[in-house]
């Protein structure tokens, strides 16, 4: 099968386009033929090594863990998915080389859900890694409830985005840090857009002067301090971007799969409370463009690759 892989770390050059290995479908896996796989900043830091101290690398690498797709061949234990059905998935292991930037990927049952009706495939395969972030910082690490005040930094980009949207299905107030000329986006994900850069925690304070009672960091450093800064007496910290935020009293997170989750996630877009807005989608065998443009770090929503069976097909 077509896919895109590497065999070294490094930057986007060393990501090549061409026949990878076909997957084995275990018991507890389908095979996924995949529609779109979506680009997030995670997939270029294990392309360039900065995971290597916790994730084996099995050269060679294909990279990629959010996908949508169709299942082909269920696992011999598997009894939620039959052949036919639409799928999306956080398909993460512990460790480096069966992604999904290829046509096929064999995807443990545990990372996938249905995938929701009224998304595309492009838009749907942008949900569950930056979905299940923003969901379970929100939920799970925050506590976020209703009638409270959540700060979210980079509101635009693909976590950012989706927090916000979460945070206002929850009920709360919700100030999301963005460039200008991504405040009406962040407006028309129901958010209040604060301009990042010198005098934010003013241009917070003045919408919060109490302080916020959560503050979800997507940046790290000086954001970070910043928003420890902001938050009310009782407020909540969590960042999935610095670990330092357990010195100020509060929780790191990195998100997991989880097919509950999920399903949630998926059922939230069916009933309109979220969505996706893709910037751009590339050919898989462009994939290295589209890391390109996700390192630059000023995405709008998220960037997919997509597979185009008919060209396939009709070559076949």
């Amino acid at each position: 099968m077509k896919g895109i892989s590497y065999s070294r770390y490094g930057g986007p050059e060393v990501l090549e386009y061409g026949e990878v290995r076909d997957p084995k479908v275990g018991p507890d896996q389908v095979l996924v033929k995949v529609r779109a796989a979506a680009v997030n900043p995670v997939d270029w830091k294990c392309r360039e090594g900065y995971l290597d101290t916790v994730l084996d690398a099995v050269f060679p690498v294909v990279p990629g863990w959010d996908v949508s797709g169709v299942v082909v061949q269920p696992g011999a234990s598997v009894t939620e998915f039959s052949v036919g059905d639409e799928v999306i998935g956080y398909v993460r292991e512990d460790f480096l080389s069966r992604g999904t930037f290829a046509e096929y990927v064999a995807a443990p049952v545990r990372t996938l859900a249905r995938k929701p009706r009224n998304l595309s495939f492009e838009e749907a395969a942008g949900l569950p890694l930056a979905g299940l972030t923003a969901y379970q910082v929100l939920v799970k690490a925050l506590e976020v409830k209703r009638g409270e005040s959540v700060l979210v930094h980079a509101a635009a980009g693909g976590v950012g985005s989706l927090a916000v949207q979460i945070g206002v299905h929850l009920g709360a107030r919700v100030i999301g840090t963005a460039s200008e000329h991504n405040h009406d986006f962040v407006r028309g994900l129901g958010g209040e857009p604060v301009t990042y850069g010198e005098g934010l925690a003013d241009r917070v304070r003045a919408l919060a002067p109490e302080g916020v009672d959560a503050a979800f960091d997507t940046i790290g450093g000086d954001t970070l301090k910043a928003s420890a800064n902001l938050l009310a007496p009782e407020g909540r910290l969590a960042s999935i971007a610095d670990a330092e935020v357990v010195s100020y009293g509060g929780r790191y997170c990195f998100v997991r799969p989880d097919t509950e989750d999920l399903k949630h996630l998926s059922e939230l877009a069916e009933q309109g409370a979220v969505s996706v807005h893709v910037q751009e989608a590339f050919p898989l065998e462009r994939a290295a463009d589209a890391h390109r443009l996700s390192q630059e770090g000023r995405t709008r929503g998220k960037i997919v690759v997509t597979v185009d069976w008919e060209a396939e097909e009709s070559a076949s």
